[in-house]
């Protein structure tokens, strides 16, 4: 019976806020995945890097779960590109959690992102333990698709996860695009991958209320609202938003005295170079008079935005999943969006929103206008909507995860065997 895992999250903990930083959906995957798995009587231990000298040791973030912030370099200043280099400090702390314990303290290591899958390849063999790895985003796949501005993904990245491929006794792919990714570009087995679609705190992020959100949030009644959330980074194509919403104007007068865009989020990445981009590039457009640059806020207030937004706009050049989409739609908010990635899954074309191909601010601006001028057809998409993400709760993810980990201990299992033989 599984009773014990080790949660590896090196470079982002699950107690920060999404949306700032390097943290995003991911954070919100680890912590979720947690609650479900400890809901279910199973103790998950997260292991992160810390970020700050103040940081305790250990923390018991609620029943359950315990998070291990570990010492691995300079506390403040490293940006993720750096990481790679203090991992051998990582690795000497997350081994010694199970050193300082009887033997087979944990039952199963569950890595996410390459740097935890580089230390989850050496707690594997150390402890004699399968390992279940979920890329989140991988190199290759970023690097084939690269927004204006972005740096390629180094070729120390790209090793990395070919080993993580070789060494896993599972894969968890969000969606069977990622898969067949897995499969075509990294020569993963394709019996060790299995797709499970990411979920989304249906309490949370709940339809029915556009009115109430919005008198929280000082948004005008009869407001036409885009919205953006996520971190703000080339990658994720913000700008495409302000230039979809000039486009808008100039096509539709009559909207400049109802648009409101809100761009919820903090800057990351390579948008950590230009902190005033999106400010400055409203003002050249000309719309800086509609535009809220809103920072990172709570998955509540999150919610909010989402239940008071007319359209939610995910342009990014490349997604896993795309959980904003998801969380949006959960919201009864329709969803217009890239065509890649996850977001191909994660919104059904002409049901729930619209799938855009490229990034072309134009086709977005003839996406959104009919959405925020035409409250039958919003309607009618975000009623589909909410009935679409609630495919996607966080408890059928914590099923179907708990499945592949009986199938990575059955795997390591079997192999052990093998090599006893």
């Amino acid at each position: 019976m599984l009773k014990r895992i080790a949660m590896l999250s090196a470079h982002t903990s699950p107690l920060e806020q999404p949306g700032d930083g390097d943290a995003g959906g991911m954070n919100v995957y680890v912590l979720e995945l947690s609650r479900q798995l400890a809901s279910r009587g199973i103790e998950v231990e997260i292991f992160t890097r810390a970020t700050s000298r103040h940081q305790p040791q250990t923390v018991d973030a609620e029943p359950g779960i315990r998070v291990h912030h570990v010492a691995a370099g300079p506390f403040e200043g490293l940006q993720k590109n750096d990481l790679p280099s203090q991992l051998c400090s990582f690795v000497r702390d997350v081994l010694r959690a199970e050193v300082e314990r009887e033997p087979g303290h944990f039952d199963l290591v569950h890595s996410h992102y390459w740097l935890s899958g580089q230390v989850g390849t050496v707690a594997r063999e150390r402890w004699n333990v399968p390992l279940v790895h979920t890329m989140h985003t991988m190199a290759k796949v970023k690097n084939a698709m690269l927004a204006e501005g972005d740096s390629a993904e180094p070729i120390g990245r790209i090793y990395g996860e070919e080993e993580i491929v070789r060494y896993a006794d599972r894969l968890i792919a969000n969606t069977a695009e990622e898969r067949r990714e897995l499969i075509e570009m990294y020569d993963a087995e394709p019996e060790r991958v299995a797709v499970v679609h990411p979920g989304v705190d249906l309490e949370v992020f709940r339809s029915g209320r556009q009115a109430q959100a919005r008198a929280t949030l000082g948004v005008p009644d009869d407001a036409a609202v885009l919205m953006f959330a996520g971190r703000i980074q080339p990658l994720k194509a913000p700008d495409v938003v302000l230039k979809a919403a000039a486009q808008l104007l100039d096509r539709d007068p009559t909207l400049r005295g109802r648009l409101v865009v809100a761009i919820v989020g903090g800057a990351s990445g390579a948008g950590l170079d230009q902190p005033t981009f999106l400010a400055d590039l409203s003002e050249e457009l000309g719309i800086r008079g509609v535009v809220r640059l809103v920072p990172t806020v709570s998955q509540a207030v999150l919610a909010d935005w989402y239940a008071a937004a007319s359209v939610v706009c995910v342009p990014s050049h490349n997604e896993s999943f795309g959980l904003v989409a998801i969380e949006a739609q959960a919201c009864g908010t329709p969803v217009v969006a890239a065509r890649v990635g996850g977001l191909s899954t994660a919104v059904s074309d002409g049901v729930t929103g619209v799938l855009v191909d490229g990034h072309d601010p134009a086709d977005y601006a003839a996406a959104l206008h009919p959405l925020l001028t035409d409250p039958e057809l919003r309607d009618a998409m975000g009623d589909k909507a909410v009935r679409h993400a609630e495919s996607f709760g966080w408890d059928v993810t914590a099923e179907r995860t708990l499945r592949v980990y009986e199938e990575a201990i059955e795997s390591h299992r079997e192999s052990q065997g093998e090599q006893q033989a």
